[in-house]
Order: C-alpha cells, then structure tokens, then sequence
C-alpha cells in the first residue's frame, strides 16, 4: 500500500529533520523519495529533495550515495516538464563534476540521460557530445543496464515518432517492470497505452488499452498532480478513437488545464498536440489551428526545437 508506506516513510523523514541529522539525509532521503515520495508528492518535489540530498552527501563525505541522488533527480526532472536545455546544461556540469569523484556507475547514467535530453532538443544534431553511454550486451539478462537502456530508448522513440521502433521497447520494458508501482512502469504504461490506442487495429489492443486506463487511474488516486493529466488524456485519445467528439475534446480541454496545474509543460504540448490531430480528423480547422499554436507554445517552453519543427509543420499544412 503506497499511501501507507509513504506515511511511514514522511513521519521518519520529518523526524530525521527535525533532529537535524544532516549526516544521514542522502541516506535517507534517496529510498524515499526515489522510491516512494514521487508516487504521492509531485514529481519535481521529489526531484527538489534529491538535489538536496545531493549537497549533503557531499557535505558529509558521502559522495557517492550523493551522486546516486543526483542521478535520480536528473531522471525525474527530465520526465516532468524542465526546460531541457536547462537541464542539458546542469548534466553537463555534473558530468565535470564526476571527473573528480571517479563514479562510472553514475556517469553512466548521466550520459544516457543526457543522450535523451539532446535527442528531444533538437534530435542530438547540435547538442549531442562525443562521450556515449556504455550499457554492454544487451542479450544478456543479468546485464544490469538493461533496463536503463530499453527505458530510455522507449522515451526517446516515443516523442520522436518512431512507431515500430517504440513499440519494441515499450514491450521489453512492461515485460521487465511487471506491475512494479516505479516512476519507470508509470511513464512506459502512459506512453504504451497512447501507442496502442493510435495504431489498435484489434479487439486485445483495446482491452489492453482500458487495462492502461485502470491503472492510470489507480495512480492518480494517489496523486492526482502527478497522474490525472496522463489518465484524462488516455481518456481523450479514446474517446476520439471511438468517435466521440464532444467528450474526446472535453478531455483533452482537462488534460490540458491538469497538465498546466502540474507543471508538465511537456505533457500540456503533447494534450494540445493530440487535440489538434483529433480536429483536423474532424475537420475542425479554426480548433485544430488554435490547440497546434498551444502545443507550440508549449514546445518552445519545454525547449524542444525538434517538437517545435514537427508542429509548425502542421500548422503550414493547415494554413495552406
């Protein structure tokens, strides 16, 4: 029961505060707030106190939990709406920082997580760097990297459009996370059930695709910042799907109000996106005009020039 585990886990914190045992913070708060605090807390929260425990690893010799830290508030801001650019440039001065303390585990990470950032910018075509995440045989099932690759190559596939390639990953990652209550299953599962109901052509596929919503839903009962914007918009895209224009746009109209509340600037672009697609399907070209130019919008805050390309072209398409 996470709601139980993160009270638990809260009132330890708070107590670990308020004795003012800054030695044992990055100890601390890493399970917690990597593990369970970003299933109830928002997202950047999480990410916040990881940072935090980051200083103090570092204040009271303890640098490599510190750097772990680090390494997972990186994770979380680059799912939760942070300009990228921002966050590219703040990889790149832990990658620096990293020389000093010689942890390769952690630059690993940081450059697959850097890898991906570059890629949603502008496709890595002027942001990418020579050095290169080393995950090792990927065919091999006790490979420890494995997941971090199949996630990332999943994200990576999903907002660059390529369908065959996401899909391939996405299912390798499902069959690894299980049902494990992880940020990881939660993003794969959002992006996953998106997937399937853009290219379901049988009965399973939309089963599967309510099975998706469940979950969503069983998430966002727990926190609601973090995951209603995900459910209303799974729940747009199948009411479209299904031909039901008015309460596919009211959907997509909540999606789009949670994901601005939360701060997703991302997830705000993709909802506006995705209704813009749903109206030039219903030939609503004043509509579709207006949530492209939001998307867009919403692209040029997050920092993705490559999703900025990808909508302006839509908008040409349509003022044609």
């Amino acid at each position: 029961n996470i709601s139980c585990v993160f009270r638990i886990g809260k009132e330890s914190i708070s107590l670990l505060e308020r004795c003012n045992m800054t030695d044992r913070i990055s100890d601390c708060y890493y399970p917690f707030y990597a593990g369970v605090a970003c299933h109830v807390e928002p997202f950047q929260l999480s990410a916040d106190k990881l940072v935090q425990a980051f200083s103090s690893g570092l204040s009271n010799g303890n640098p490599n939990v510190g750097m772990y830290c680090l390494m997972q508030a990186n994770y979380i801001y680059t799912f939760c709406g942070k300009n990228l650019r921002l966050l590219l440039v703040e990889i790149d001065y832990y990658l620096h920082l990293l020389k000093s303390y010689k942890n390769e585990v952690a630059k690993n990470y940081f450059l697959s997580t850097r890898e991906t950032v570059s890629m949603l910018i502008d496709k890595g075509q002027e942001t990418c760097i020579e050095a290169k995440a080393s995950y090792g045989d990927m065919d091999n099932p006790l490979n420890k990297h494995r997941e971090m690759f199949f996630f990332h190559e999943a994200i990576r596939c999903f907002w660059l459009g390529y369908t065959e390639r996401f899909k391939r990953f996405s299912v390798k990652c499902l069959d690894m996370f299980g049902d494990l209550p992880q940020f990881n299953t939660y993003q794969i599962k959002f992006y996953h059930g998106l997937h399937l109901i853009e290219t379901q052509k049988k009965k399973k596929s939309k089963e599967t695709v309510r099975l998706a919503i469940a979950g969503m839903r069983d998430a966002a009962s727990t926190s609601e910042r973090n995951f209603t914007n995900k459910l209303e918009l799974l729940e747009a895209e199948l009411y479209s799907f299904e031909k039901k224009s008015d309460q596919a746009i009211a959907s997509y109209d909540a999606a789009i109000a949670s994901a601005c509340n939360s701060g997703f600037t991302h997830e705000q672009g993709l909802a506006c996106e995705k209704a813009g697609f749903h109206c030039k399907k219903e030939k609503d070209r004043g509509r579709a005009l207006i949530y492209f130019k939001q998307a867009r919008e919403c692209y040029e805050e997050w920092g993705s020039s490559m999703k900025v390309d990808f909508i302006q072209k839509e908008l040409e398409l349509l003022n044609i």
